[in-house]
């Protein structure tokens, strides 16, 4: 099977699917990496659960339809799910965490549907946002920048906790995310949604140490990495660009409006985009070939109404994020924008069929 990244009639480029995800796969390192600099070993040590789980229930499944195994998986399309969904949980989430969300990733959203190219939704974003609603205990468990934490948390560290709670010389995971001071720290979005709840203007609760001298201590240099992934992407033609630049410049419109209004209240748009899963999300998951918007017009609709929602969720909703619900509302309303924004078919007039 292979996905066409064409442009009818004239330019037919046709992409392996294996190739197009094993690229898609490497784009993704940059980001990986700097989250392990920032965070350390734990959203490895998920994604490679993630990756196994991924591979034993992609093969169970097959296996029960009759379908051809060798082909099917290792196109690299489970992996790529296990990658993104290993990426998007927090570094010191328990082990089962990944293996459930992995799990529902496969089995439900994707197998259950048909396979690879029949999903409505994106299977990483459906996994994510049901350990979300599931487990927001767990999911909500976000390790400060290694320069903030007072504990030393090497490999074996890390290991301990995701797969017992408890480091190896007993320290809890609520004491992990304790500062010196005895505050327990969230991530920057997190933190200012709570701050101006309170009262407190956007500079006062910038004074936070998770934001660091610039935007977002370590989330600037994680979504800085995947927008380096993703202008790679672009650059080799694995992904249409209108569908990020789109989303990125309806998050700049909305950020810098209420910006300009009442910058008190309201974050900046370096803020906006370089915080949370912003690129990893404008990158990787809406240009998913499979759940997106196949016209050019409908590609620019689906990512302008990404922005609009994550902008909304992250300032009026109760999640401090809000990528993983617009790319699931954009994925139920991309067949919709498609069928209102299908180009001419070629050699015919407009209103001809």
């Amino acid at each position: 099977m292979a996905f066409w990244i064409a442009s009818s009639p004239h330019n037919h480029i046709q992409s392996e699917t294996s190739a197009l995800m094993r690229l898609v796969i490497y784009a993704t390192i940059p980001g990986i990496l700097a989250q392990w600099y920032f965070f350390g070993w734990g959203n490895i040590i998920h994604i490679a659960l993630a990756v196994m789980t991924a591979l034993v229930s992609e093969f169970t499944i097959l296996a029960l339809r009759n379908k051809n195994i060798k082909t099917q998986l290792f196109d690299g399309s489970a992996i790529l799910t296990a990658v993104l969904l290993g990426i998007c949980l927090p570094a010191i989430a328990p082990w089962w965490i990944s293996v459930i969300g992995t799990l529902f990733a496969i089995a439900v959203v994707k197998q259950l549907y048909g396979g690879l190219g029949h999903n409505p939704f994106n299977p990483a974003m459906a996994g994510y946002v049901m350990l979300l609603i599931s487990f927001p205990l767990q999911m909500t468990t976000w390790l400060p920048p290694f320069t903030l934490v007072p504990i030393e948390l090497d490999f074996t560290n890390t290991l301990a906790v995701i797969f017992t709670g408890f480091t190896v010389d007993g320290f809890s995971v609520e004491q992990l995310r304790t500062s010196i001071d005895g505050v327990t720290m969230a991530t920057p979005l997190d933190t200012l949604k709570t701050n101006t709840a309170l009262g407190l203007t956007v500079l006062e609760a910038s004074k936070a140490p998770v934001f660091g001298e610039h935007f977002a201590l370590g989330w600037e240099w994680i979504n800085a990495g995947f927008l380096l992934g993703g202008l790679f992407l672009i650059a080799k033609k694995a992904i249409a660009w209108q569908t990020p630049i789109s989303f990125l410049a309806s998050l700049f419109i909305c950020s810098f409006i209420a910006y300009s209004i009442s910058p008190d209240s309201s974050a900046s748009t370096m803020f906006h985009w370089f915080s949370g899963a912003t690129m990893l999300g404008a990158f990787f998951i809406l240009t998913d070939p499979v759940t997106g918007a196949t016209s050019v017009k409908g590609r620019i609709m689906v990512g302008f109404l990404a922005g609009l929602l994550v902008y909304i969720i992250r300032v009026f909703g109760g999640y401090p994020d809000g990528v993983a619900f617009a790319i699931l509302l954009c994925n139920m309303s991309a067949p919709l924008i498609d069928q209102y924004t299908r180009p001419r078919t070629y050699g015919h007039t407009r209103g001809e069929h």
